[in-house]
């Protein structure tokens, strides 16, 4: 069993899945980094540019949003206008005029000074389908299995959206993770997006053009939809306002998991309940601490992320095999948490302490699979290489964890390190050098900043007076500490 931790904030909503009294998840939404793109409105048409074959709609921002003939819908199916069609689509002057109302959807947000691009294609995605209601056709993810699999998807698909009276009942796109989904989930999905559709449509007729009429699900609503499943045994929300208003969306849409919701009324913050707070601080280090006293380093990098296995200080047991072997196999719990922690994807590479024993690595490596089951993520494992790595992949789903909350170092730029100061003061040296066979000032000033100044001035000051005699001009120094340790500057005076 696990229970779900909501923090919410209007700036921010964080959510933290615990499980045995651990984090197992991290979800962060950031209400100003949340886009359009998924939002529905109802435009007002206020210009038709024929020579552009695109129109400009009002929809209540700023500026603009832009809608070109190709997103216009004309009830032919998704793909009604390749290029090179015979029958070319109707002109756009021909299909909208200005002052019309229409129900757009945002296909990409705004960016610079652009408007956000719109689709009269409406789309609404579920958990594991999509659904285009003014389409009846049925798509399936081209990622998932075989042909075999799709085909008898497509069956099921068939025989849950069938009407009694055969009337159309809009198209419906199966998604990648549709694949080993029950009857019954399905049936949810198809359930909750009819109803979100009703709504939807409902509300078109009765507000005013330039409304948002439906916004793709916020973090909290997504935790009834997606996280929140049979295991979860409770649901704890710290703002009053949020739970009210999450209660009527579960139970109108997910009445399973609205059963679990609970406002958390403690006098501490809900995140120190499990020392949540920590565990973000601690997800965004290189070093994970092990219970044995081992430890892991976690690096990522552009192509993969590593994880090393060290013993540490653990050398508890009498023989060294039976160190090796517990420090790996608690190493392997360790792991699959952090990957789900700090929602690692891409190749992932884990080097586990080498084990001489066969039945010891295929143990490490049982399990490793038993521990990343428990991911909702898609993961392949193969077995140890030559090396003695293990190589796996992890689907690649959202952001990860530091990509979301930190940036790259602005002074090492991402490297990891800088130039010690001894190698910048002799950068310094032989910039003099080159600058006085070029320059005849009165005097060369350093600038830089305060460790390679005060090296400069001792350690390195026979080096400096030597110098300042070989070109025969006074050399001075200032320190800057704004300066990072590797910038400097030689001012001619």
């Amino acid at each position: 069993m696990h229970d779900i931790l909501i923090n919410w904030s209007p700036q921010e909503t964080r959510v933290a899945l615990i499980e045995n009294g651990a984090v197992q998840e991290l979800h962060i939404e950031r209400t100003l980094e949340r886009g359009l793109v998924g939002n529905v409105y109802l435009g007002k048409v206020a210009r038709v540019l024929p020579g552009m074959q695109s129109a400009f709609i009002e929809i209540g921002l700023e500026r603009a949003a832009f809608l070109h003939v190709a997103d216009l819908h004309t009830g032919h199916g998704p793909h009604h206008h390749h290029r090179g069609d015979t029958n070319a689509p109707v002109p756009i002057e021909r299909q909208v005029f200005e002052g019309q109302t229409l129900m757009v959807q945002v296909i990409k947000d705004p960016i610079g000074t652009k408007g956000a691009r719109l689709s009269t294609q409406i789309s609404v995605a579920g958990r594991m389908l999509v659904f285009l209601p003014q389409d009846n056709h049925l798509g399936i993810s081209q990622k998932i299995g075989s042909h075999e699999q799709r085909e008898q998807l497509r069956a099921r698909m068939q025989a849950l959206t069938a009407t009694t009276d055969g009337s159309p009942t809009g198209g419906f796109i199966l998604r990648t993770n549709a694949e080993d989904a029950s009857d019954e989930d399905l049936g949810d999905d198809i359930a909750y997006l009819r109803k979100t559709w009703a709504t939807i449509k409902q509300r078109g007729t009765a507000q005013p053009a330039g409304t948002l009429l439906h916004q793709d699900l916020n973090l909290t609503q997504r935790v009834l939809r997606d996280l929140a499943n049979d295991a979860t045994h409770v649901i704890r929300i710290d703002s009053k306002l949020q739970h009210d208003a999450l209660k009527a969306f579960g139970e109108a849409y997910t009445p399973g998991s609205a059963a679990k919701l609970e406002l958390y009324k403690g006098e501490r913050p809900i995140f120190d309940l499990y020392n949540v707070e920590e565990e973000i601080a601690r997800a965004l280090a290189r070093r994970v601490e092990l219970k044995s006293g081992g430890y892991l380093i976690i690096d990522q990098t552009e192509a993969l992320t590593t994880i090393d296995v060290n013993t540490g200080g653990f050398v508890g047991a009498r023989n060294f095999d039976d160190t090796i072997f517990k420090t790996n196999l608690e190493a392997a719990g360790a792991m699959a948490r952090q990957l789900r922690l700090r929602n690692l994807g891409g190749i992932i590479i884990l080097d586990f302490i080498d084990m001489l024993r066969e039945d010891h690595q295929q143990a490490v490596l049982a399990e490793l699979r038993k521990q990343l089951s428990r991911d909702r993520t898609k993961v392949t494992v193969s077995g140890f290489t030559q090396l003695g790595l293990v190589e796996m992949t992890r689907k690649r789903t959202r952001e990860s964890l530091a990509h979301m909350l930190c940036q790259p170092c602005p002074i090492c730029e991402g490297r990891g390190q800088v130039k010690t100061a001894r190698s910048v003061c002799y950068d310094i040296l032989r910039e003099i050098l080159r600058e006085a066979r070029q320059f005849n000032p009165r005097e060369f000033r350093v600038v830089a900043s305060a460790a390679v100044v005060e090296m400069l001035l001792d350690e390195e000051s026979q080096h400096l007076a030597g110098l300042s005699d070989f070109i025969g001009k006074p050399i001075s120094m200032s320190s800057e500490p704004s300066f990072s340790p590797e910038q400097y500057d030689i001012v001619l005076l």
